[in-house]
């Protein structure tokens, strides 16, 4: 079965509005360097200046247009060639359109910029065909970096299903067998919510979740959980409200987190302990902490930093795909307690 991935046009999308504005500015900058090159500045006049910019922002937008319409049969050609087709239209364009401005002025008895026509109109074409090639070059540079971005940010979610672990499976299936003929209700709960947390591990890197489904998965892992450590394991849930419930998140961005908390923390410590998950709002960002007691980092027993760091980076990869520079994962022990943040933006 062929990839869908393989049909998506590779000419970067000039239909776009930031990329429009990119072509004109690039344009613009031309003409501003031929204005202020030393053996040309002296016959710049205002006029001449504003007659040259709208002159190269007129054929700027052209191409734009052109490629944009254009973008799905110059795709269906092979890279190189198709990259050829595109610059051999752009110039084709300049030379028309330089053709009929030098045209116009001729019938006017001037000459646009005091150049000949050849030299006129091959030398846009020429202009023209250089900055498209610059400008194609770097937004085909800039989709294959952002192709490249997901798609590690959806391996690295598809590897979270390693984070729930064949040992917790194991000892989950145990713990439902006892637990059927004493009390078949608690039974058929944890036989639910084990349903409900491997359907999202398999869905990782599929689509958003929610914070409301994330928290409700977290809560699904700490019934089981808490059937498995008994008393050892507390749980304290302070929900700040107003929250931001719909607020699409990468799916297992809680959870691990969670699990990391009792996996390397309570688990590792005889008397077990209290996981506090914080969730408030603040300044226009949605603050999620999960605090645990563990053992020091240089406690023989203590994993937490070792085993940690795949999840939280791999949590903080997706968070910064998602949502920019401003996502953060934070995280430190002190004082017999091991916290870790995660600061997201929230749209207004």
């Amino acid at each position: 079965m062929r990839d869908p991935r393989h049909d998506a046009p590779w000419l970067p999308d000039l239909c776009r509005l930031p990329r429009v504005a990119a072509l004109l500015g690039l344009a613009e900058l031309v003409v501003v360097v031929l204005a202020l090159a030393p053996d040309g500045a002296s016959g710049w006049t205002p006029m001449r200046f504003f007659s040259a910019s709208g002159f190269a922002l007129w054929l700027a937008l052209a191409v734009a247009v052109l490629l944009c319409k254009l973008r799905a049969p110059i795709s269906r050609l092979p890279p190189r060639l198709g990259a050829l087709a595109a610059l051999a239209l752009a110039a084709a364009v300049a030379l028309l359109g330089a053709g009929v401005v030098h045209g116009l002025y001729g019938a006017l008895g001037m000459a646009p910029l005091g150049v000949p026509f050849w030299r006129f109109t091959a030398g846009a074409a020429a202009v023209t065909a250089l900055i498209t090639a610059l400008a194609l070059r770097y937004f085909y540079v800039g989709d294959r970096w952002a192709a490249q971005t997901e798609a590690n940010a959806r391996a690295e979610a598809e590897a979270l299903q390693a984070r729930i672990r064949p040992h917790f499976l194991f000892n989950s299936m145990n713990l439902i067998a006892s637990l059927l003929r004493r009390d078949p209700i608690v039974a058929e709960r944890a036989v639910l919510d084990l349903s409900d947390l491997f359907r999202a591990a398999l869905g990782a890197g599929e689509g958003d979740s929610t914070l409301a489904a994330e928290c409700e998965l977290a809560a699904q892992y700490l019934s089981i959980e808490s059937l498995r450590l008994g008393e050892r394991l507390q749980v304290e849930w302070d929900k700040r409200e107003p929250l931001p419930w719909q607020l699409p998140l990468p799916r297992l961005t809680l959870q691990p987190l969670v699990e990391n908390a009792i996996l390397h923390g309570i688990s590792r410590l005889p008397e077990g302990g209290t996981v506090a998950i914080a969730l408030w709002q603040e300044d226009g960002r949605l603050h999620l902490r999960v605090r645990n007691p563990a053992p020091a980092p240089d406690d023989p027993l203590a994993s937490l930093h070792r085993g940690a760091g795949h999840a939280q980076r791999s949590i903080g990869h997706r968070l910064a795909w998602r949502f920019g520079p401003q996502a953060r994962v934070t995280a430190g022990w002190a004082q017999g307690y091991y916290a870790c943040e995660v600061t997201l933006p929230v749209p207004p």
